[in-house]
């Protein structure tokens, strides 16, 4: 049963959709250099909206001694109430810590996101919910309370609403310091998109609360996918349903009975959502809202829901960029779904961490593999691809180089992508910070990312020299250089560990800044076309190009240990005639010297160990 309250945003949408649906949006994409921020771990900018035990997941678990964790405590060391859950680590308490990271922690540190050079911001989700992850929502249209400045009236206000009806909505205290975020990043020329999960909710979710409550006599008992009410005649709870992956605290949205579609009342509520984060003050002008979206499992819902989404969302904001997640070939979810783009696991990630992370695969198979999955995905899509390396689902991009040596190949197509799952660290699984090779090996990485085609995203922290496994350990407290923080003494496997200085990372910042700005100050290495100028499998080496009518630019890589020379035919001469090159770029500093020599259109060029270099005639 649709609930009549939202039905009318359905209501002559048919044509906006038709008007909206030959655009992908967001032209601005392929000059963004992404930071993605799990809020509750930024900086915890006001204490007096810290978290509280009553706040937590439900069911609570942690003992009355529960308190929000120390930002700068060794990550592996456990506090007196986690150890009263029992003794693993990783299952015993850390995903019920809290360091009060929120929206004002955000806006303290958006100059020092300007100075990295950052200009998009991708927020994993900020809507209320009681996980730390807050993929499991209450609402859609609130911000969370406790990333706010007044969580107890925010609580107040949104129980008075009726969460179906978008006229009974009000806006939060926490929403209204999210639109003035918003604002002060416009002003710095960024942009901002929030993460759309549109899959499933929180137990908690108003639709769901209803449906648990009322049973089949519940206005939302299509919205889910319910096996079985609860018989009033028993006294077992009877009521089940179906969770994402089995996880019953991520209720699923039902699909329509052809599976086309999605519930008409979820999608009606999902809608009037979107719209209320894209134009906020309701007036047709989206300036004052979110530039886009990234969104959850797109996979797993159909592809004309996604369609029309899109449809609905470059309706309201015909530059919006819209970003699915997917793991595989992302070319025909793009193309049916009408996104801009996706975030670039397989055409990226899982190539790059194959040769430069690893180095277990040639050159010339990096090569094939980036321009066979590049050549798959639709041509606009390719300058707009969030190209990231890390995130929290992965492990980060530092600790994948540490632990480059256990990775398991089955064949050049199967690059092994985690190592380190939330069961916790396997015995041979590195949790020590990086040494200065790996940083060296990061730091070709990040220059790759600033070179290729697609736009590239930075996981917060890892300029900051961050390192960690898989979920949980990816999601450590930000590194800030203001504080100081206790050395990491503790294996949580309970074996001897060399401490580890935990600090900001100061040259790997500025590395990382200026990466950036390399790709912010060269047009065609954001708008160029590629081409690959030469694989060196006994050298490890590859070596491309980006070339447009603003210039061309040419990108060494040697992944080898040792130095390497090798001849690249290159033709470029100055306004004279005389063949000339120089390195304006490289991973080691201006200091080190780039070997090159011109002559005859072959450019040799002689490269250090584990460093890259981008070289201008």
């Amino acid at each position: 049963m649709m609930n009549r309250s939202i039905l009318p945003a359905l209501v002559g949408l048919s044509f906006l959709l038709i008007l909206a649906s030959s655009s992908r949006g967001a032209d601005w994409a392929a000059d963004a250099v992404w930071y993605q921020i799990f809020p509750e771990r930024f900086w915890n900018g006001d204490p007096a909206n810290d978290p509280t035990r009553e706040s937590l997941e439900w069911p609570i678990m942690p003992s009355k001694k529960w308190r929000v964790s120390s930002w700068t405590a060794d990550w592996f060391e456990r506090a007196d109430w986690e150890k009263q859950l029992g003794s693993d680590f990783y299952r015993d308490g850390v995903l019920d810590r809290r360091f009060g990271g929120d929206l004002q922690g955000v806006l303290d540190k958006l100059d020092y996101l300007a100075d990295l050079g950052v200009n998009a911001l991708y927020f994993n989700p900020l809507f209320a919910s009681r996980s730390l992850h807050k993929y499991d929502g209450n609402t859609f249209h609130h911000i969370d309370p406790v990333f706010g400045p007044d969580p107890r009236g925010d609580v107040a206000l949104i129980e008075k609403e009726e969460g179906g009806d978008p006229k009974t909505w009000g806006w939060t205290a926490a929403d209204k310091l999210f639109l003035r975020l918003l604002d002060e990043a416009h002003k710095r020329g960024m942009r901002v998109i929030l993460d759309g999960v549109f899959n499933h909710t929180g137990r908690d979710f108003f639709a769901f609360t209803d449906l648990r409550r009322k049973q089949a006599a519940s206005a939302y008992r299509d919205w889910y996918l319910v096996e079985r009410f609860d018989d009033p005649q028993t006294k077992r709870d009877d009521f089940d349903y179906q969770g994402w992956w089995g996880y019953k605290t991520l209720p699923v949205f039902a699909a329509t009975p052809d599976k086309q579609d999605i519930a008409p009342g979820a999608k009606a509520y999902i809608f009037a959502a979107t719209k209320r984060w894209m134009d906020p003050n309701g007036d047709g002008n989206p300036a004052d809202g979110i530039d886009g979206w990234r969104l959850d499992v797109a996979p797993e819902r159909p592809a004309k829901f996604w369609a029309d989404w899109n449809a609905h969302a470059r309706s309201i904001n015909p530059n919006a960029y819209t970003s699915c997640e997917i793991w595989t070939d992302a070319s025909k979810l793009i193309a049916d779904g009408g996104f801009t783009a996706s975030m670039n696991y397989h055409a990226f990630a899982i190539p790059v961490k194959g040769f430069l992370v690893d180095a277990r695969i040639r050159a010339s198979q990096f090569a094939a593999l980036l321009d066979g999955r590049r050549a798959a995905l639709p041509s606009a899509a390719v300058p707009a691809m969030q190209n990231l390396m890390d995130s929290h689902d992965t492990d980060r991009l530092a600790s994948m180089v540490v632990n480059s040596d256990i990775a398991n190949y089955s064949d050049p197509e199967k690059i092994d992508y985690n190592s380190n799952g939330i069961s916790g660290a396997p015995p041979r699984y590195k949790i020590r910070r990086p040494n200065d090779r790996e940083r060296d090996i990061q730091r070709l990485v990040v220059l790759f990312q600033m070179t290729y085609p697609g736009a590239p995203m930075i996981y917060y922290g890892d300029e900051a020299g961050m390192w960690g496994g898989n979920d949980p350990d990816d999601r450590m407290p930000m590194l800030w250089p203001e504080l100081k923080f206790a050395p990491q003494r503790i294996d949580p496997r309970g074996t001897p560990r060399t401490p580890d200085e935990v600090a900001f990372d100061q040259s790997l910042f500025q590395f990382y800044r200026a990466a950036i700005r390399l790709r912010r100050d060269h047009e065609p290495l954001r708008r160029g076309a590629f081409r690959v100028a030469g694989t060196f499998d006994e050298a490890t080496t590859l070596a491309f190009e980006r070339q447009s009518e603003a210039g061309r630019l040419l990108v060494v890589l040697n992944r080898s240990e040792k130095p390497q020379t090798v001849s690249i035919a290159w033709p470029s001469k100055d306004v004279s005639g005389s063949e000339k090159a120089r390195a304006i770029f490289n991973t080691r500093g201006a200091e080190t010297p780039i070997g090159l020599e011109m002559a005859d259109g072959q450019l040799k060029v002689t490269l250090p160990g584990l460093t890259g270099a981008v070289i201008k005639p």
